[in-house]
């Protein structure tokens, strides 16, 4: 390769994924597993792999990420979480167009989703795509509880192959991420000043699931799509729930 390359890959109990995760990225020069003090086997079977370990107390996800960047040696990052994969051909791609000296700083990846051990095609997931390659002095994530994209000095390019990420490892995990990203989805628009009403309990909730359900295709992934365009309906019930509760608790 022309270039030198790190791999960061943030954690918290993570355990049945980080090996796998490690193995997707072993091409790479130097790998660093940002730990927030696991109390499984994570930094345990992280370190028997014989990669770098470096721990920071969690805030959020763009905060973790934007302290790790600088941690890397090289250049040149990829940044995956430890449910994400990257393939032989997103590897070999990868490494080509940075053996072809890019002026890009940054690149698009899509994702390929799976959900409860299915491929996802629908649901509102076919867009998904993540910037996971860039150069460590011209990107960060920006300031958000969740969801944060990637900012970038400079143009993007666009990856063809596919990052593979397995959302889902158990009913008991996906539901603790699940309010998890409620709480943090709340508690970004209340600062900002968000109420909640009759509309935003009802009809938005109602919406989300007619928009990736029928207009995005979701009754085309079967039993999984109509339980992941449940969930995305819920969530956005729950977290005006939780809206309304942070707004109550202010005025009291």
């Amino acid at each position: 390769m022309s270039y030198n390359i790190t791999a960061l890959i943030p954690t918290f109990n993570e355990e049945h994924n980080i090996a796998d995760a490690i193995e997707s990225v072993s091409w790479a020069n130097e790998i660093i597993v940002v730990d927030s003090f696991s109390t499984d086997s994570t930094v345990e079977i992280a370190k028997s792999k014989g990669v770098k370990v470096i721990q920071r107390n969690y805030e959020y996800s763009a905060s973790q990420k934007n302290w790790a960047i600088p941690q890397a040696s090289h250049d040149w990052v990829i940044l995956i979480d430890a449910d994400e994969r990257i393939t032989a051909d997103l590897k070999m791609e990868m490494i080509n167009v940075l053996d072809q000296d890019p002026t890009y700083c940054a690149f698009w990846i899509k994702r390929q989703n799976y959900f409860m051990g299915k491929k996802i095609r629908f649901s509102g997931w076919q867009g998904d795509k993540v910037i996971r390659l860039f150069r460590k002095d011209k990107c960060v994530y920006e300031d958000k509880n969740v969801h944060a994209e990637m900012i970038c000095d400079g143009e993007i390019g666009v990856l063809n192959e596919k990052l593979i990420h397995y959302t889902f490892k158990d009913i008991k995990h996906y539901l603790e991420k699940w309010d998890r990203y409620t709480t943090w989805g709340a508690n970004e628009r209340f600062s900002k000043g968000e109420s909640v009403n009759f509309y935003h309990f009802v009809f938005k909730p109602i919406f989300r699931f007619f928009r990736d359900y029928f207009l995005k295709l979701g009754f085309l992934d079967g039993i999984t799509g109509f339980i992941i365009c449940i969930l995305s309906s819920m969530s956005v019930f729950i977290r005006s729930l939780k809206i309304k509760d942070l707004n109550e608790s202010d005025t009291n």
